[in-house]
């Protein structure tokens, strides 16, 4: 991958990486870039390159108009997060959105990028990119190619796309993983590790948000606010549910609108996630009280006390009786410890 951004009417481009000559095995090469001119802006960027990883954290703000002259010779996936209102992107051959909004992410796939970025005045610019080799995006996915069928087709086709035809905004994971990749510590081959990871990490909170985003697209809004409203019926009555035709009653939604759509919208099924819902509230009875496994069953909706230890057990892998004996030992244990250390603080004092 080479990379090259240019002013308009410069002839010098401010960023230009060839990181194919970065062969670095344990560490990342670190470059900045500081311009400040009266009659343009100021310019900075930190960029980290390795040879199948670019970060490129830039920041942008000119005193009058400009247009951004982008290239990148070779395939590359690129994690896109844009902090940012009013830039007019046109990116050749393909199809996206024709200004940027703030806090906004996506994952695009280019075989050669040619692209200019109108910038508007006395706007703050801030954009973070991560691009990564095929190769190692692929292994980041564990070639797990299903997670995103026609991303990957375009990407084995070498055909320049984005996973969804819209950024879609931040979640609170994303915000936080940025946050951590831009304020690393480490140096090294510790960095190189800590932000390899942070990179999956972030990786996998963006495929959940963009699949999420897909998921609900494909259903009305009308449908989705009364599967919501199906979600919050559960979750106050998840010790006595309704069943799926007293459910779809509720909230005016047939029965298989009902099951594929929860689905769709909260990747789970409405018998899973009262499981889920009644698992949480035993652990919570469990460490609360001195409770029995007859009552925390009985309180969590089940009648039987047999199928409520089985559901326990194949939901947290020991059964309550484990549980409850483990967290009252360790509780205890706890408690001794307290004990002795005030103990033997007093002696100190005496």
């Amino acid at each position: 991958m080479n990379f090259k951004s240019t002013i308009l009417g410069h002839e010098e481009p401010f960023i230009n990486i060839k990181n194919g000559s970065y062969n670095q095995k344990n560490h990342f090469a670190e470059e900045k870039v500081s311009i400040k001119k009266e009659d343009l802006g100021e310019i900075t960027s930190n960029n980290l390159i390795t040879e199948d990883i670019l970060i490129i954290d830039i920041q942008m703000h000119f005193s009058t108009p400009q247009t951004i002259r982008t290239e990148m010779v070779g395939e590359s996936v690129v994690l896109n997060f844009i902090c940012c209102n009013n830039v007019e992107a046109d990116i050749d051959e393909v199809e996206s959105e024709k200004y940027t909004t703030e806090n906004t992410h996506n994952i695009l796939y280019t075989s050669k990028l040619n692209a200019s970025f109108k910038i508007p005045e006395l706007e703050e610019i801030n954009y973070l990119s991560i691009i990564l080799s095929p190769d190692f995006y692929s292994k980041l996915i564990n070639e797990n190619w299903d997670l995103h069928q026609k991303f990957s087709k375009n990407i084995l086709q070498k055909k320049s796309g984005y996973l969804t035809p819209k950024y879609v905004p931040f979640n609170s994971e994303i915000q936080w993983a940025i946050h951590e990749i831009k304020n690393c510590k480490y140096s090294g081959s510790m960095k190189k590790m800590y932000l390899e990871a942070k990179i999956k990490e972030l990786l996998i909170f963006q495929l959940e948000s963009l699949k999420e985003t897909q998921n609900k697209a494909l259903i009305d809004e009308k449908d989705f606010k009364k599967l919501l409203e199906a979600k919050k019926i559960l979750e106050k009555n998840f010790t006595n549910a309704p069943t799926l035709v007293e459910l779809s009653r509720l909230i005016s939604l047939n029965e298989f609108k009902l099951k594929k759509g929860f689905k769709a919208c909260f990747a789970t099924t409405i018998k899973s996630y009262v499981v889920k819902l009644r698992m949480e509230h035993a652990k919570k009875l469990f460490k609360d009280k001195a409770s029995n496994v007859g009552e925390v069953a009985y309180k969590c909706g089940y009648k039987d006390v047999s199928h409520f230890s089985a559901a326990f057990k194949l939901f947290y892998g020991f059964t309550p009786i484990s549980f409850r004996k483990n967290y009252f030992n360790i509780k205890i244990s706890l408690l001794c410890w307290e004990f002795f250390d005030i103990i033997s603080l007093e002696f100190f004092i005496i």
